[in-house]
């Protein structure tokens, strides 16, 4: 489901595997492997619109003009921790991506991001630019981090995320009207904490077997 800034992906091997995730049952090893799992297949959602160019190739039987990427590498920017388990994953699909990193902490008190870490690829303002992190919940982290990398160059953004928030996609929608968000679901709320209800928990504690 498409609407304007936001995109559901809702195919039946994306939506199966989410609810898997979502299971509380579900181990930290079994998590881990679902988010690359589906990871890949929103990573397919996400680079639909990469510009293409053409090549003189060779097959076996003759010349063709084939289709190819155009264009400087995209750049993939995890916001860690929890976005490397997403990163992982599309690294298999896209394994010659550019690769950064923006550390950011959510104050507990203020729900404001602190940022502690950035190491970003160079020539932001020729790259697609796909900003990872599993959960979109008040969405101030991923302000900040598109803030940051917009300063850096960075003019064509996409945000990849697991799970949004309406609250969270409203946030990035009045900060970022220009970055399309890519999704597996929609849920209801935060709740009192600023976790995503029903949601599925951390997922960097999920992912890595923290508390």
């Amino acid at each position: 489901m498409t609407q304007a800034h936001l995109t559901i992906v809702d195919h039946p091997l994306v939506q199966h595997k989410l609810t898997l995730m979502r299971d509380k049952g579900t181990s930290t090893a079994g998590f881990r492997r679902l988010l690359r799992e589906i990871s890949l297949l929103l990573a397919y959602e996400i680079t639909r619109e990469l510009e293409m160019t053409t090549v003189r190739i060779q097959t076996p039987l003759c010349e063709m003009e084939a289709p190819t990427l155009e264009g400087k590498k995209l750049a993939l920017i995890s916001i860690l921790r929890a976005g490397n388990g997403l990163l992982d994953g599309i690294l298999e699909l896209i394994p010659a991506a550019r690769v950064g990193f923006i550390g950011l902490y959510r104050d507990p008190e203020t729900l404001q991001p602190v940022q502690y870490y950035s190491k970003i690829p160079n020539e932001l303002d020729a790259r697609m630019t796909i900003v990872v992190d599993p959960m979109l919940a008040t969405g101030n982290s991923s302000v900040a981090a598109i803030d940051l990398l917009k300063a850096a160059g960075a003019r064509n953004l996409r945000f990849l995320c697991l799970l949004a928030s309406p609250e969270g996609v409203a946030r990035m929608r009045e900060a970022h009207p220009d970055v399309p968000i890519v999704t597996a679901a929609l849920d209801e709320r935060l709740d009192d904490h600023g976790y995503i209800v029903p949601g599925l928990g951390d997922a960097g504690d999920r992912m890595f077997g923290t508390k």
